[in-house]
């Protein structure tokens, strides 16, 4: 059975973070309320119904709703009279004129709960924010609120992964807090306390450091993708496998496997725009040189996308137009249901503008990409998406598509025509049933 902990916490925002980390402290044993300004989501999460897709967090979610340890609403002054201490989980997604991360929904949050908090609190930054935001909320809690100095504000980074938020919530591969405050420092090690305990690394910073640990993560992990990218990019001009290259250099322990897998990039609400709100964060602090690599980082993962519609496109014979093209996925990656920034869903819709009737199959992310890209044609199988098909887009590698049949998707299809777009298929498999396949940095 939990125990039952002493702090309360508020967690302001419930979109895919903030509903993640308000179960999961639920989980481990603290009274929490979620906070949103948006009702539809309070009314969702309140009745046991989690807005997005994500394994294992409704069964949390349920677990501790009836527990009554987790309650949602929309009112910030009942947040401010329950809780000791206020995580701050909202979005600061890219601003639509630029690069740069939009902090409105931080500043919002700030704005509302300051003024509001009459006591001694302590608040945690965990949206991936800009270095200097956590310094620059902390003067205005410090100027708003009636505590005044008695609010103290420390900053500790998310690392989730989309399709293992519970997991990466519950069992971090590290705690990062950044503060100068020992009250801070103390209540994140109490919150911690089973973690800690189990040996997880529990690391103390400054708020500057804190703040840059996820978009130092992020950028590397960008680079990463996007070098084992560019490397495909000169296999396909000297006919070598990127496949084959990758296993080798994987075997270095100093490089590892690890987001070395070649395909159709990055998308998602994670490493596309941190990385450019990184590089507008560097421009602003007259450091910009210091990142200027990230550009090709970015226009890498973006030239896979082009490539990845080239090579479907000399599979037909030079044009889309009047063709018929069957696209296996619409997530940015599997397990999930996030369309943001999808690979899958950008060449789907670019192949459509170039004339083409496309068709998509994804078994969670249909309804997102209906609502974004109505112009295109959504089946609820497989084997309805490439019906007719004169050739097929693997873009997302989910399981199904994984451990497909090739016999039995070339009974529908018009031509047998596949390309891979993640390297998730074997080629002598589906070259032997037939099938002419074709993949990112393969002969």
């Amino acid at each position: 059975m939990v125990e039952k902990q002493h702090l309360r916490i508020a967690v302001l925002g419930t979109g895919y973070l903030g509903a993640t980390h308000a179960a999961c402290m639920a989980e481990l044993g603290f009274e929490v309320l979620g906070v949103d300004v948006d009702q539809s989501k309070i009314d969702s999460l309140s009745s046991g119904r989690v807005p997005f897709y994500e394994p294992g967090l409704e069964d949390v979610l349920t677990r501790n709703l009836a527990a009554g340890r987790l309650r949602f609403t929309t009112d910030y002054a009942q947040a401010a009279a329950f809780a000791d201490v206020y995580f701050i989980c909202v979005g600061t997604p890219q601003q639509a004129t630029s690069n740069a991360a939009d902090l409105r929904y931080v500043d919002a949050a700030v704005e509302t709960l300051a003024p509001l908090l009459t006591r001694p609190s302590v608040v945690i930054g965990k949206s991936t924010v800009p270095v200097g935001t956590a310094a620059r909320i902390t003067a205005q809690f410090h100027a708003l609120s009636p505590a005044g100095e008695a609010v103290e504000v420390g900053w500790s980074p998310e690392f989730l992964r989309e399709s293992h938020g519970v997991e990466d919530t519950l069992n971090p591969n590290r705690i990062v807090v950044g503060t100068d405050s020992p009250r801070v420092e103390q209540v994140m090690r109490e919150i911690s306390a089973s973690q800690i305990a189990r040996g997880i690394p529990f690391l103390v910073t400054d708020l500057q450091t804190a703040e840059l640990v996820k978009v130092a993560a992020n950028a590397f992990l960008a680079t990463k993708i996007s070098f084992i990218n560019a490397m495909a990019e000169v296999c396909e001009a000297v006919g070598a496998d990127v496949i084959q290259l990758a296993e080798a250099l994987s075997h270095d322990d100093r490089i590892g496997g690890k987001f070395l897998g070649p395909g159709l990039g990055f998308g998602g609400g994670c490493l596309p725009k941190d990385i450019r709100a990184f590089m507008a964060r560097a421009d602003e602090l007259g450091v910009e040189p210091a990142l200027s690599f990230l550009r090709e980082v970015d226009a890498i993962n973006q030239r896979r996308r082009a490539r990845t519609i080239d090579i479907a496109r000399g599979l037909i014979g030079g044009s889309f137009a009047g063709r018929t093209v069957g696209v296996l996925g619409a997530a940015f990656k599997p397990n999930s249901d996030d369309i943001r920034d999808s690979p899958a869903l950008d060449v789907a819709a670019t192949i459509g503008s170039l004339g083409a009737r496309v068709t998509v199959y994804d078994p969670e992310a249909l309804e997102n990409a209906k609502r974004a890209y109505p112009q295109l044609n959504f089946a609820h199988t497989m084997v309805e998406a490439v019906r007719d098909a004169e050739v097929v887009l693997l873009l997302t590698e989910w399981a199904e598509f994984r451990s497909a049949d090739p016999d039995e998707l070339g009974k529908v299809v018009a031509e047998k025509r596949i390309v891979d777009g993640r390297n998730a298929l074997d080629p002598d498999h589906w070259r032997a049933h037939g099938w002419t396949y074709r993949a990112l940095g393969r002969p």
